[in-house]
């Protein structure tokens, strides 16, 4: 895990990579205990947003559902603190299998969080495979 300077970040980081660590290792529904009930995502898949934490926690199950994920890294993150709101922007690279296919792939992926009380929850995702 990167070491920040700052010990909010290190908090969101350390928030972040168990987030992805639930959904990566087959706990999608631990989602619940990251992301905000108004959380709103844009994905590279789907043409309209996930709108609701539910909408979120359920298009990143099926997801998992759908594949047998190998590998997950997070690469070269940044976090911008802005009092009780936070940026977190990272690449990430990514194995799984698919349809009988394993697919490789690498993009960007940046999120928006809030501090409500003493959680940050995830309230905004977008996310996209790098461009050609």
């Amino acid at each position: 895990m990167p070491a920040f300077e700052d010990p909010v970040k290190n908090e969101i980081w350390a928030t972040v990579r168990a987030m992805n660590d639930a959904w990566t290792k087959g706990n999608p529904d631990d989602l619940s205990r990251f992301f905000h009930k108004d959380m709103v995502a844009i994905t590279a898949t789907d043409r309209n947003r996930l709108d609701g934490g539910a909408a979120c926690i359920a298009g990143w199950k099926g997801f998992c559902a759908a594949a047998r994920i190998h590998k997950w890294e997070e690469k070269d993150p940044v976090i911008h603190v802005y009092g009780n709101a936070a940026v977190v922007a990272y690449f990430y690279e990514m194995s799984f299998d698919m349809g009988g296919k394993t697919i490789v792939t690498g993009g960007r992926d940046m999120f928006f969080f809030v501090k409500e009380g003493e959680k940050w929850w995830a309230v905004a995702d977008q996310f996209s495979p790098y461009p050609v």
